[in-house]
């Protein structure tokens, strides 16, 4: 505790050290604050470390690498810098703004600067929208400038701001190409010159394209394409740009080609209208994913269903501004609410953990634009950069929970129907649908990274906590049939038994594999496979439990029973094996082994887990030290990087170099279980063709429908009976967590 105290003491001083530079910063200066962060491709931050003002330090892509975006404001003739750093030749001056504030939401990064006798509020916003998938489709954000006089006199105010080709590769070498469209919107779009579909340099996609827009109204907006310091020196001498378009195509560093709109705000006093800005990364198509007789289909993002073109979708996201601002103010006031219940330090951790898990998701529709088939895929970023890793989107579980539980059936149907078609020949869940984002090709070689019991837990829980969340049935319906019992109740290793249904199957494996289980990797797979892990064994426990539960739900209470038999039987001997000879603690491997909880935390800590241990203490002293020293370690200064899962319990800074993971969702473990509603209402029940398994013969593609895409709408008729929600979340989160954190 002493040791807290004075951690703690220390990041007091360094905050105040820090507000010459940051202001006033609420909640904490986070490691980097996220700007513009809608998808895998489209993540801009600004890097803080020990703090850095929105004018310090270039905006970057979650990796690090730079992402060109400038702004200046010109009041009274004279010129401020507001973002980024940008280099003017010599003889134009300019000057740095002040940052006087800085408010972080779930949805939204505020700053507030001075420029002289005029203060600017500008403002980031990535909208969370889990009522409309198409609206969350978008690859799109909103930069927002606003500006008011701090003397009480009038001012001219002229808001510029720019891209650079940075935005649309991993390297910089590489050709740019470029085009400007105005009108009621002035968009710039850039791309690459030769493009290739799926694939990435460095994380960044190499096909697609980037757009900055902004709506012209009354048609007195200016823009201008062109080497960065000439472009710039235009806005800084004449207030105005020169509409006029750079007609070399030219490589991403060569004299540096930025691409930028202003507006002339007059004389202002009062707060002025917000000049609106939109950035984006749109690739189209999006996904590559495997179905029936080893296919391939073209996944397309949702919004496609209800835009026909980009310059359709960026001039209803830029018309949708003031809509958009009024219903994220309010999914931050409910989250922001509903986390301060807790306390405030969980409250300005699960604000810095949303819009980060989003950032790790797509939400895409087969090429025909079929809006009952949705699914999402997940990046497993800045680490294997996998498809919809099963034990990536586990730790996210609590915020699909907590916001929208579709979300997550329709992360794990690629997942699920992909195993339906019987391509992978494995007798366990897979780990993955692609080893490289964006391609989920499968693993029909079942060479995907071995964690039989990791997955086949995870996939078991998850399907059920989502059964249980929704009263959704679709799932357990589409996903379990006819099995041949005798195989569980022998504990037989045989391989086939009668047409095995791929929930039962994963059980079977489970009922042979979990108790002792082999030589195999775990979710912290850093540190290799290791034979009769405690925490694994756990985790296969819990998932035949859920198979028991999920048997139930399907009425069938003979498997259900023997399941539930099984799970008594194994607890019973999982005590046995994975306590300590003394009686003192869980080991990790073996009776005189070292405890799970030294192994996982002396020198390294996961996020995730210390919220999942959290979300169940009965204690509300250790939950808060447990927050707490989360908020510590983002808020410690101690690194410059989009906030990461795991970290160093000694030196505060990240462990594994895992930055901007979509784990961290696991943060709002606590939110998941103050009730059992979310924020947006859960589907029904899959509309036709989502949800059910495709047939070994079916199409790559299907049938159009006119259906909406929408998470919400009814509960549907065939509820789960309340009897069976006896494994809940809590208690899920209470082993797991107890098995991979908890001291015992």
């Amino acid at each position: 505790m002493r040791s807290a105290t004075i951690f703690a003491t220390w990041c007091s001083c360094l905050a105040l050290a820090l507000a010459a530079t940051t202001g006033t910063v609420t909640p904490f200066i986070p490691p980097a604050v996220p700007l513009a962060v809608r998808s895998p491709y489209l993540s801009a931050w600004l890097n803080q470390g020990k703090g850095a003002a929105l004018n310090d330090v270039w905006p970057s892509f979650w990796s690090g690498t730079i992402l060109g975006w400038a702004g200046f404001a010109k009041v009274d003739g004279v010129a401020y810098g507001w973002l980024g750093t940008p280099g003017l030749p010599a003889g134009v001056n300019s000057t740095k703004a002040t940052q006087k504030s800085l408010q972080i939401t779930s949805t939204q990064s505020i700053f507030v600067m001075t420029a002289g006798p005029v203060d600017l509020t500008i403002t980031f916003l990535s909208p969370v929208e889990p009522a409309d998938f198409v609206n969350q489709s978008l690859p799109l954000s909103y930069l927002a400038v606003s500006a008011a006089s701090n003397d009480g006199q009038d001012h001219h105010v002229q808001i510029y701001s720019d891209i650079s080709a940075e935005w649309i590769s991993g390297d910089n070498s590489l050709e740019a190409q470029w085009s400007t469209t105005t009108g009621e919107v002035i968009t710039h779009q850039v791309q690459l010159a030769v493009q290739h579909a799926y694939t990435e340099v460095s994380d960044r996609m190499q096909d697609g394209f980037a757009y900055y827009s902004t709506l012209n109204p009354d048609g007195k907006a200016s823009w201008q394409s062109g080497q960065d310091i000439a472009v710039r020196s235009q806005f800084v001498n004449n207030g105005v740009l020169a509409n006029t378009q750079d007609p070399h195509f030219r490589a991403v560093s060569d004299d540096w080609p930025v691409f930028a709109l202003a507006h002339d705000l007059g004389a202002v006093n009062a707060a002025s209208a917000p000049v609106v800005f939109s950035v984006g990364h749109q690739r189209d198509p999006a996904v590559q994913y495997i179905v029936a007789n080893n296919q391939l289909q073209a996944r397309r993002l949702a919004f496609w269903s209800r835009y026909p073109t980009p310059t359709a979708a960026i001039l209803a996201f830029l018309n949708d501004y003031n809509d958009a601002l009024v219903r994220a103010t309010a999914f931050d006031a409910r989250v922001a609410q509903d986390a301060s219940k807790v306390s405030e330090d969980y409250a300005s951790i699960v604000a810095l953990s949303i819009r980060q898990t989003f950032g790790a998701l797509e939400i895409t529709l087969p090429g025909d634009l079929n809006t009952s088939d949705v699914l999402v895929f997940h990046k497993e970023i800045s680490s294997d950069d996998n498809v919809n890793t099963a034990d990536a989107i586990f730790p996210a579980w609590p915020l699909f929970c907590y916001i929208n539980p579709t979300l997550g059936k329709q992360l794990l149907l690629p997942l699920l129907e992909y195993q339906a078609t019987g391509q992978y020949p494995n007798d366990w869940a897979l780990h993955d649908v692609g080893t490289q984002y964006p391609n989920a090709t499968g693993h029909n070689d079942g060479n995907d990274t071995p964690m039989p019991v990791e997955e086949s837990g995870n996939m078991l829980i998850m399907v059920l906590s989502y059964t249980q969340r929704t009263n959704d049935t679709s799932l357990v319906d589409n996903y379990v049939g006819t099995v041949c019992i005798a195989a569980v109740l022998l504990l037989a290793h045989q391989r086939d038994c009668g047409q095995y249904d791929l929930l039962d199957k994963w059980a079977q494996y489970l009922v042979r594999n979990a108790l002792v289980p082999g030589n195999q990797f775990d979710t912290e797979n850093w540190e290799g496979a290791l034979a009769n892990q405690t925490n694994l064994a756990i985790k296969g426990i819990i998932g035949i439990q859920a198979m028991s539960e999920i048997a139930a739900i399907k009425g069938n209470t003979d498997k259900s029973s023997t399941y539930s038999s099984i799970v008594s039987q194994y607890v019973q001997q999982w005590e046995k094996f994975a306590t300590s000879t003394d009686g003192t603690h869980l080991t990790l491997n073996k009776p005189s082994g070292t405890t799970v909880t030294q192994t996982l935390t002396e020198y390294h800590w996961i996020a995730a887990w210390q919220m999942f241990a959290a979300a169940v203490v009965t204690d509300s002293a250790v939950r808060d030290l447990l927050v707490s020293s989360v908020r510590q370690y983002a808020a410690s200064g101690n690194t410059s990087q989009p906030l990461g899962d795991w970290y160093d319990t000694i030196a505060g800074t990240l462990s594994k170099n895992n930055r901007a993971e979509g784990a961290v969702g696991g943060h709002l473990a606590l939110l998941a279980l103050q009730s059992n509603s979310s924020i947006a209402p859960s589907l029904p029940s899959a509309p036709e063709g989502n949800g059910a398994p495709p047939s070994p013969g079916g199409s790559a593609t299907t049938a159009t429908t006119s259906a909406s895409v929408s998470p919400t709408g009814d509960r549907p008729n065939s509820a789960v009976p309340q009897a069976m929600h006896g494994l809940s979340l809590g208690v899920l989160l209470f082993l797991i967590s107890r098995a991979s954190n908890a001291a015992i």
